[in-house]
């Protein structure tokens, strides 16, 4: 009868886990672009041309360096990947067998009356007795179904998922040191050129009050040129608010007090070279992309959820033993009786559980859906990134050149007009106009050249990044 009952258990365990999950979403049926519509070419990226997007700033190198090894948020994820390795640990010694043992001394105290008064005169009942045991036990899963392997492959993918998310806030957070730098040595550029500037004016307004002095000029040329010269003088003052706050985004970003790091900005750097765009397809972008990883495993992590949820369906398959010894005398457990043992297997899995595990399916389902759909957002949001990265260099690298052209151009005019007045051919007014279109000029062609280098900086980050300086310390990836 029990043998009954236990076959017709199982046909009906068995007959539950036919119809199974719905068919899930993976990695390979999202739909990708081919190519990169605005990369200049179609071949594989160079990785030596990708990390020479990165700036030549010997304090580039220190800041990320020390930014890698101290940064919070970086130590965060380092945190969030010992936690995934534990987490992957725990389940990888679910599939294997637990070993425990235990000992005891047990006393019990017996009333005889509870057998009866007719008892034999001859039938003694010793109502005191002491038992002495020590027994090692064993258990373990077989896992037939399935169900330990894949709750240990999702939190191996998790482990991966948690490694890849601190490769991308290590590529975040180097781009953005490198973006930051290059602000400081534009804001320096634009403080060199508006210092220049402020000397021309200067000379200007002595030229104009000499003239004043000799009755040959009116004084309003005096105030106009001291004007000119107090404009630059403002703009120059206006650059200490924006070295300020990329200061303060560096002690952010590196962990470091502000007196070291600028010390380590007032490293000479030289001029920024802007560097050829290098050409890159989706194979390589899939490749480096750390964010499209993380995605990647977390979709095949909730697929192996689903997994797991779907083999509890099936009915567990346990195995157990017990060695031990049971002795009613401490000196009786080394007597070849009290050596006691058991082996067992056991069967168990649901029956009538109303939807419960059918419940939990349809919710992994759901999640793996979901995560197929992050996965789709990260693929697209890289894309689109790398489309935006490409667009950006190539308009900033016209405003650069152009940029360049007009400060040349204002310059010469304005050494043209100054040679013209000396010389009594031109007018204080014309002089004045000349040098201001000059001056500004000057400054807005190293700001576009700081904006052309950063734009390359974006375009670094987007194609994934590589060759950025590590921290000793290890991420545990």
């Amino acid at each position: 009868m029990a043998r009954a009952l236990l076959a017709a258990a199982s046909a009906l365990s068995l007959s539950a886990c036919v119809a199974g999950p719905d068919a899930v979403p993976n990695a390979s049926d999202a739909v990708v672009p081919e190519s990169f519509f605005l990369a200049p070419g179609a071949t594989p990226a160079d990785e030596a041309a990708v990390a020479a997007l990165l700036p030549d700033d010997p304090a580039f190198g220190l800041l990320a360096a020390k930014a890698l090894a101290q940064n919070p948020t970086l130590g965060q994820a380092l945190a969030r990947i010992d936690i995934a390795r534990a987490s992957a640990t725990r389940a990888g010694a679910e599939r294997l067998p637990s070993v425990g043992y235990d000992a005891s001394v047990v006393g019990s105290r017996t009333n005889p009356d509870q057998f009866g008064a007719s008892l034999p005169p001859s039938l003694a009942i010793d109502s005191e007795r002491v038992t002495y045991g020590a027994n090692l036990t064993a258990r373990w899963d077989a896992d037939v179904f399935g169900r330990l392997r894949n709750a240990e492959r999702a939190a191996l993918l998790r482990l991966d998922a948690a490694s890849a998310d601190a490769a991308a806030i290590r590529l975040a957070l180097t781009a953005d040191i490198a973006a930051t730098v290059i602000d400081w040595r534009t804001v320096e550029a634009r403080t060199r050129a508006l210092e220049e500037d402020l000397g021309a004016a200067a000379q200007l307004a002595a030229l104009a009050a000499t003239r004043e002095e000799a009755g040959i000029a009116p004084g309003f040329d005096r105030y106009r040129a001291e004007a000119q010269a107090a404009a630059s003088q403002s703009r120059l003052a206006a650059l200490g608010l924006e070295r300020a706050a990329i200061l303060g985004r560096l002690v952010t970003l590196t962990a470091m007090p502000a007196e070291q790091v600028t010390q380590i900005l007032a490293l000479d750097g030289q001029d920024m070279a802007l560097a050829p765009v290098p050409p890159a397809l989706p194979s390589a972008l899939v490749a480096t992309r750390p964010d499209i990883l993380a995605a990647v495993h977390r979709l095949a992590a909730a697929d192996a959820d689903l997994a797991a949820t779907a083999a509890q369906r099936f009915p567990q398959i346990n195995l157990s033993a017990g060695l031990g010894l049971l002795a009613f005398s401490l000196g009786g457990l080394f007597d070849g009786d009290a050596v006691v043992g058991n082996l067992g297997a056991g069967l168990a899995g649901p029956l009538l559980d109303f939807g419960r595990i059918a419940a939990e399916i349809d919710r992994d389902e759901a999640a793996t859906r979901l995560a197929f759909e992050q996965y789709r957002e990260a693929l697209y949001t890289a894309f689109g990134e790398v489309e935006g990265a490409y667009a950006l260099v190539a308009a900033a690298d016209l405003a650069a050149s152009a940029s360049t052209e007009e400060a040349m151009m204002a310059a010469r005019a304005a050494s043209l007009a100054d040679t013209r007045y000396r010389a009594g051919l031109d007018n204080f007014l014309t002089v004045l106009d000349a040098r201001r279109a000059a001056d500004a000029s000057s400054e807005r062609a190293a700001a576009a050249r700081g904006q052309a280098a950063r734009a390359r900086i974006n375009l670094w980050q987007a194609l994934g990044g590589n060759a950025a300086p590590r921290p000793d310390q290890s991420e545990g990836a």
